[in-house]
This record gives structure tokens, C-alpha cells and sequence, in this order.
């Protein structure tokens, strides 16, 4: 059989079509979710949370983050999930799926303190939602922790649970998370799947986000960027193998814009398949020190058509009121229509932020 063969540009406009990030933009915050489907959440706000930038990126300035908030929280037509905002039509395809691949070592834990669990939920159950800090540790083993998890068992049973779905995440203040039985939180409708109903769910639904992607590869933490044998089987220029392509994109009309990126965003969250498709380097650099970083501490990737065309080093200075702009790195030269495009979403993120540019 000969495998259909794209060119990299046509690769490249299947992708951003899918994540929503050509025009015309999206103007339903729970839709883009339901498209994406998940935010991840990182506590990181060198100049927004990764959410909030993801979703900016797509809808805009009209986007206000209360608006995610009460979608969560108040309307349920969003789920929080372990470090993921997401539909809740895909929890029982996740949670089937985190069942399945919890580790040996974990199970045997959550067997051990089995006592541990059922005093959690009976808390739950008759003072819920709380917070972490306000349940006891009752545990019999504690949590086996190379050092950043001492003492945390409340936690990692809390987590444990949300992943096999026997406790749900209710709501935040701040950064802290109201824990709650499942039933009080998720839709009472969700159907139960076995796993192999929920892979198949998982990779359909992966591939219509990404509209390109590998079948399989090396393993890497936090959501897989593979699909399986969804969609169909084509070959892109310039790359080896082949790859996976969601029919519904496939010869699409692309008008394309200028968009700036969380260092998270799932169009450039596979460093592999970014530089493959895109001939994009991206390194997040928060974690180097500051004399190793090539592009600074929270780099925000730069979007133009169908190109990753450089990288803004930029913070929010809230108490100056300023977005301060260190630098934008040029990959590749600049156009005029490039600069003038980087420079209006600099304002609109500044805007958005309520900072002026400096």
C-alpha cells in the first residue's frame, strides 16, 4: 500500500489548525478545552499560569481567567484532574487508563494503607470538601520519598485516590486544592469503559488535538503525545517513518497569525515532533542557571502562520505594572510582517495582563 505523503508546511498547518491557533479565533472557552482536551496546570507565573496563557493564546484579551474558574468550579463543564483542567466527558477514559498504569510499588502502598484510605473517605464523606492540611495522617507506611515528598502522605493518598477515581478535586484556594467524594463534583452520567474501550477513546481524541502525530515512541512523562493506530497512516517530507493524520484536516484552507505560546502549550510540548515538523529548538530554561539559559528564564515560543519563528523572554513585573521585555530571539530573520505581528501580541498581552510594556 503507498502511504499518502505530505509536505512540512502542510504537516505544520494540520497542527496549528488543530490546537486552535490560526483564524479565525475560537470565541467559547469550554469549546477550546473540549478541542485541546486538557490544560495542564504548573504553578509557574513568571508571567501568567500555563492555563491561562494557553487560553489567552486562542481566544484572546476577552479571555478572563474568573471565566475558568467558574467553568471549573461552579458550572462543571470543566474538570480538574491531577496537574490537568479537562472535559469531563474524558475522565472515564483517564481514569480507566491511570488504573491500568499504576505502578507495582504504588500499589502495594495503597494496599498497605488501606485503613489510611477509608479514613479519608470517610472524612469525605460527612465534613467534605477540604483541604489537604485539614484531613489527618493516619497512615500505616508512610509514602517511600527520596526527599521532596517527606511527610506528604495526606497528598499522595489524596492523589492516588483522584487518579483511581475515588476522590474528586472540588475547587482551589490559591494553590490548594478541596478534595471531595467524586459524586459531589464529577457528572452522575459518565460511563464506565475497560481499557481497551479507553485507549482507543484516549488516541482519537489526542490525535483531533495535535492533527499530527507519531503512533508510538520513547516514553515521557505526564500526557503521551502518541496516538496508536488512530487516524490514518502518512508519511511527511523531510521526516523518517510515518506519522498519524486526523482525516477531518486534510485539506483544510489555513489562514494563519501571530501567536505567543506557554512553554507548555501542546503544539510545541513534544520537543521531538517540534523540531521535526517546525525545525523549532526549545529548551524551558527556569530550571538552568541563569548564565547556561539561551533564551531566558519562561521563554515564550513565537507563532507566525505556520512557522515557530523565535522565542520572547518577557516577565511580569506586577508591581511596577510593567511586562518587561528582555529579549525576542530570531530564529530565523524577521519579516516586517513578523515584527509587526510579535509587537501586537506584546501589547495584547500586556493589555490583558493590565501592565504597559517596558
Amino acid at each position: 500500500m503507498v502511504v499518502p505523503r505530505l509536505s512540512k508546511a502542510e504537516a505544520r498547518r494540520i497542527a496549528v489548525h488543530a490546537q486552535a491557533l490560526d483564524m479565525p479565533r475560537p470565541t467559547d472557552l469550554v469549546a477550546v478545552v473540549e478541542r485541546l482536551t486538557l490544560l495542564q496546570i504548573d504553578p509557574t507565573a513568571a508571567i501568567a499560569p500555563s492555563a491561562d496563557l494557553v487560553l489567552w493564546s486562542r481566544l484572546g484579551s476577552a479571555y478572563d481567567p474568573a471565566d475558568l474558574t467558574r467553568a471549573v468550579e461552579t458550572e462543571r463543564t470543566l474538570v480538574e484532574t491531577v496537574a490537568y483542567l479537562r472535559p469531563p466527558g474524558d475522565l472515564p477514559a483517564v481514569l480507566a487508563e491511570a488504573r491500568a498504569q499504576t505502578h507495582p510499588s504504588t500499589r502495594a502502598w495503597l494496599t498497605e494503607n488501606e485503613p489510611f484510605r477509608r479514613d479519608i473517605l470517610a472524612l469525605l464523606a460527612t465534613r467534605g470538601p477540604l483541604l489537604s492540611r485539614d484531613i489527618p495522617d493516619t497512615s500505616v507506611v508512610p509514602w517511600p520519598s527520596s526527599g521532596w515528598t517527606n511527610n506528604r502522605n495526606v497528598t499522595k493518598m489524596l492523589e492516588c485516590l483522584a487518579l483511581h477515581g475515588h476522590v474528586a478535586i472540588s475547587g482551589r484556594r490559591g494553590r490548594q486544592r478541596y478534595w471531595d467524594l467524586p459524586e459531589r463534583v464529577h457528572p452522575a452520567d459518565l460511563p464506565s469503559l475497560d481499557l481497551d474501550a479507553a485507549v482507543r477513546h484516549r488516541d482519537e481524541r489526542r490525535l483531533a488535538a495535535l492533527g499530527i502525530a507519531r503512533s508510538s515512541g520513547p516514553q515521557l512523562p505526564g500526557e503521551s503525545p502518541y496516538v496508536g493506530t488512530a487516524g490514518e497512516e502518512v508519511a511527511v517530507e523531510g521526516t523518517p517513518g510515518t506519522w498519524r493524520v486526523h482525516p477531518a484536516y486534510l485539506g483544510l484552507p489555513f489562514e494563519g497569525r501571530t501567536a505567543l505560546l506557554s512553554p507548555f502549550d501542546r503544539l510545541i510540548h513534544d520537543r521531538v515532533r517540534a523540531e521535526q515538523l517546525f525545525d523549532f529548538e526549545y529548551v524551558l530554561e527556569m530550571y538552568k542557571p541563569r548564565d547556561q539559559r539561551r533564551w531566558g528564564y519562561y521563554a515564550l515560543p513565537v507563532l507566525h502562520g505556520d512557522q515557530l519563528v523565535g522565542k520572547l523572554d518577557a516577565t511580569a513585573d506586577r508591581k511596577a505594572g510593567v511586562l518587561v521585555v528582555n529579549a525576542v530571539h530570531e530564529d530565523v530573520p524577521f519579516t516586517p510582517a513578523m515584527s509587526a505581528g510579535v509587537r501586537a501580541e506584546i501589547e495584547d498581552l500586556a493589555d490583558w495582563l493590565g501592565l504597559r510594556v517596558a
